[in-house]
């Protein structure tokens, strides 16, 4: 059993111990240049340094970038000392890899996009509606997913036909396009039938073919640029299983055979949950086949917040430690070493497409089978070696791997576990050799990843390291081999397994409870926007030198120590100046520091200066900016001021019609505007706290998405119109800011707020109402009460308005023209003339009157309404009226999100769908 470990180390799954690290410790010195001993490690690096270039730069900026790579190569080799053949080598690389890249994804186009545009009928659906009827017969790709009312699948197109037109698309014209298909289904009945399509299957069915959705928010999830990764090019919506005929297997195809494991994989789900009651089947899933998207949301959360769900992601732990079992039993077995090589081999593949064939479990499962090839041919050198292997024979299989997120978590983790946790070793030699090797992977997994959860992610907790240092060990060592083997042996006998299972519940009861329990406490939840690339390479080359550096004096002096006269100084006041002198005492003598050491002290200071400048938001101090976030259906603006106050108004909302006996149409994970939307793009932009939440009226389109700010994000203050509606989204948001310990405020007409020195609110409506202090009344007339202020911000006057109704305006603009007797809150506003106004209602006609226009003249109108929306928002007449005005208009529905930059009056604007400034 001794060579286990040993293999598994040298491919880079780290067992490590006290004497791996003196051999590393030996050799350091030898091989401290990557360049000249890992030839294939710096070709793969150069590969994927042309791949990434042709990706982010096309055209004549790519070429300069080319020309420029040729143009420093003598300078290159020059500084790394490295022979002209291996940096001619690695240029070659690096040009084939941008070549490769460029040939792969210049092919990368939509045959039924050309077909269509050259058609008279595909030339009208495409630039008018963006739809049109098709019939298609094809190959279905993935498994069906039935979440709800609703079924997801990939199908491969064999033939298509349109509605108008009498002849079908020919296969060579559809070119084996894949369109991803959203199948509306009716009834329990029909989720059930879905549910039952494999893979291989043939299906005819008829629906509409759409666009997939772009990024209508600076910054925002772009479904269209990730399904063109995906190579999918077009959504086909279908209503009810009526419309699709499942045809019966004709022949053996590699699809068929997918489908076959799919039917496998089921099956082991379905054991799994006899196995495991309730939440935990869907933990267990993940654990053990690589299903995580059964967990409960909530679960999933508290792992994502904590930085664990890489538990759930099958990986190199994963396969490291079914590949330990199967080799200690079949050695027990008394199997002969080299059979069980070959077992093992066989295995991993298996094991690979049971669990879901994602990134991660390939990257590991190629690593482990080139590893074992080469260690039985005697040549396994370095895991470094093996780990560029794996992912250029990943690269070649998909290039688009390389902007898949758990590739580049994959293999920049097991990177960095084995060039970090050596290093980190010798400040771990106080721990217990198997305690050192844990904590060093741990501590090296967080390091290295850490710049790709904070791009990817935008948060990261503080109590991280500790979650993994506490639970990843007892998951990886109890959990997992136990669930393993209480399923295998279920096999055999139901109640066997179930035995076996019982610890394994109470241990997953006890790891959310402390999940749960670390989840609770606050301030440790910190949010990034997202960095830069230049960025990220500096945060990784300052923690290596800095690392490496002090490792490296460390050796040097260890090496001085061994190789001077053994004999040691009496006087015990020489002992004790060496020892001040270690530990930085005043006898230190800092003339006698060596460069070495300043050196780390300036790698130091550059990674607090990075960590600070990371943790700043997007919109730096100095400039105040308005942006209205494209929510929908819905209101949601978020004001920075020049000295950095942030203050949300309005989180959009996710308005449900849906019954109670429909309830299974709810998905397990429904949408929601301020949970998929607002919150991410808060975090990408770096806002770690909120100071002020104006909800302008309790109307679910406003008032819904700031359920999940709330849950979040620290908020300073909540101010609302003064009244309640009566519906359970205010009632949950009241408890959760009262739980929270949020102050609540009841926004009145004449109250100000002075945000900064250069920035000031103006209330000016709801009126005062003759409730008795401090009591809060329900109204159903929240669009009449709508808080509607006026926001000046260095030199810009910007006014927003709610939902207000013509009679809300009419009473301001009483108020204005001096008409009430209780109030002056003319004199309170500097000018009439504003620059920009929100557009009240959405557009709406029961709004924005011809008098209110009038009366405010604002340069610029900004009308937040959703895409092809129900409502017919914005009313055409409203349209109209802004535009006679003068005013200049900017829609959600047509431009996204609308950006405004303000600095001494001036204001710039920039919208998503449109280039930017």
């Amino acid at each position: 059993m001794k060579e286990e470990p040993r293999l598994l180390r040298q491919m880079g799954f780290f067992f490590c111990d006290e004497e791996a690290g003196k051999a590393w410790n030996k050799s350091f010195l030898e091989r401290s240049s990557m360049m000249r001993h890992r030839p294939l490690v710096m070709a793969v690096c150069s590969w994927i340094a042309g791949s990434a270039l042709a990706y982010l730069h096309e055209g004549s900026a790519f070429w300069l970038f080319w020309a420029g790579t040729w143009l420093v190569l003598p300078l290159l080799g020059l500084i790394s000392r490295c022979p002209w053949k291996k940096l001619l080598i690695y240029v070659l690389m690096f040009s084939l890899g941008a070549a490769y890249w460029s040939y792969h994804d210049g092919r990368n186009v939509s045959r039924l996009s050309e077909w269509l545009a050259a058609s008279d009928l595909g030339t009208a659906a495409v630039s008018e509606s963006g739809q049109t009827q098709v019939q298609v017969r094809g190959m279905l790709l993935s498994p069906v997913e039935v979440d709800g009312d609703r079924a997801d699948f990939t199908l491969r197109i064999e033939s298509v036909s349109f509605t108008g037109l009498q002849s079908a698309v020919r296969s060579e014209d559809a070119g084996g396009e894949k369109l991803n298909v959203q199948l509306r289904l009716a009834s329990i009945e029909e989720a059930a039938a879905a549910s039952g399509w494999r893979r291989g299957q043939r299906l005819e069915l008829e629906g509409t073919l759409e666009r997939p959705n772009e990024a209508r928010n600076f910054g925002g999830f772009d479904y269209r640029k990730y399904l063109r990764t995906q190579r999918v090019h077009w959504l086909l919506k279908a209503a009810g299983i009526s419309s699709v005929k499942v045809e019966a297997d004709a022949k053996i195809s590699p699809s068929m055979l997918l489908g076959k494991v799919d039917a496998a994989r089921g099956g082991l789900g379905e054991r799994i949950e006899r196995l495991f009651p309730d939440w935990q089947a869907g933990y267990m899933k993940g654990l053990l086949i690589g299903l995580a998207s059964e967990l409960e949301p909530e679960k999933y959360a508290q792992f994502s917040q904590l930085g664990l769900t890489h538990i759930l992601a099958i990986s190199g732990s994963h396969v490291a430690i079914n590949v330990s079992l199967i080799f200690g039993v079949l050695r027990l077995c008394r199997v002969t070493r080299e059979s069980a090589y070959r077992i093992v081999f066989l295995f991993i593949p298996v094991y690979v497409l049971i669990t879901g064939f994602s990134p991660s479990v390939i990257r590991s499962g190629l690593m482990t089978m080139i590893g074992i090839y080469l260690l039985r041919r005697g040549i396994l050198k370095d895991g470094l070696n093996v780990l560029s292997a794996a992912a250029l024979l990943m690269l070649l299989w998909e290039p688009y791997y390389m902007l898949n997120v758990s590739f580049q978590l994959s293999f920049i983790v097991t990177a960095g576990l084995i060039v970090f946790v050596p290093l980190l070793m010798p400040y771990l030699r106080w721990l217990p050799a198997k305690a050192a090797g844990a904590a060093a992977i741990t501590v090296a997994a967080q390091l290295v990843s850490f710049p790709l959860t904070i791009y990817y992610f935008n948060q990261f907790s503080l109590l991280s390291l500790a979650a993994n240092m506490l639970l990843v060990p007892i998951i990886g060592m109890i959990a997992l081999p136990g669930g393993t083997a209480a399923l295998l042996l279920s096999a055999l006998w139901l109640p066997l397994g179930e035995w076996i299972a019982y610890p394994v519940r109470l241990l997953n009861t006890a790891t959310f409870i402390v999940t749960e329990w670390l989840n609770a406490r606050s301030g440790f939840m910190t949010y990034w926007k997202s960095p830069s690339l230049m960025w990220m390479a500096i945060f990784y080359a300052a923690c290596y030198l800095l690392l490496y550096f002090r490792h490296r004096s460390r050796v040097v002096r260890q090496a001085d120590l061994e190789g001077s006269d053994d004999t040691q100084p009496l006087d015990p006041l020489a002992k004790q100046r060496a020892w001040r002198g270690r530990r930085g005492g005043k006898w230190l003598n800092v003339a006698k520091l060596r460069p070495e050491h300043l050196l780390q002290v300036g790698l130091a200071g550059l990674l607090l200066v990075q960590l600070y400048l990371g943790y700043q938001p997007m919109n730096m101090k100095g400039k105040g900016h308005v942006q209205f976030i494209d929510v929908g259906q819905g209101d949601c603006a978020l004001i920075t001021t020049p000295e950095g106050r942030n203050i949300l108004v309005d989180g959009g909302g996710t308005v449900s019609f849906r019954k109670p006996e429909e309830a299974w149409r709810n998905r397990r994970e429904p949408f929601e505007v301020g949970a998929k939307t607002v919150v991410p793009l808060l975090k990408k932009r770096g806002i770690n706290r909120l100071d002020a939440v104006i909800l302008t009226h309790g109307d679910q389109d406003h008032a819904g998405g700031l359920q999940a700010v709330l849950e979040q994000f620290p908020v300073d203050a909540l101010l609302i119109n003064g009244s309640l509606s009566d519906s359970s989204t205010i009632a949950k948001l009241m408890d959760t800011a009262l739980h929270k310990g949020m102050p609540i405020y009841a926004a009145r007409q004449g109250m100000g707020l002075k945000l900064d020195a250069a920035t000031e609110l103006r209330i000016l409506s709801p009126e005062p109402d003759a409730s008795p202090q401090g009591q809060i009344l329900y109204s159903k007339k929240q669009n009449h009460e709508s808080i509607v202020f006026v926001l000046q911000m260095t030199g810009a006057t910007f006014l927003f308005t709610g939902d207000m109704d013509e009679a809300a305006e009419y009473r301001v603009l009483e108020e204005l023209a001096g008409e009430s007797r209780t109030s002056n809150l003319a004199n309170r506003i500097s000018s009439i003339f504003i620059d920009v106004m929100k557009i009240a209602h959405h557009g709406s006609k029961t709004s924005t009157s011809a008098e209110w226009l009038e009366y405010w003249r604002p340069a610029a109108a900004v009308i937040s309404a959703g895409a092809s929306n129900s409502y017919g928002h914005p009313h055409p007449s409203v349209v109209e009226r802004i535009a006679s005005s003068g005013s200049r208009i900017y829609r959600t529905d047509q431009h996204g999100e609308v950006q405004m930059e303000v600095e001494n009056g001036r204001i710039r604007v920039r919208y998503k769908l449109v280039s930017p400034w």
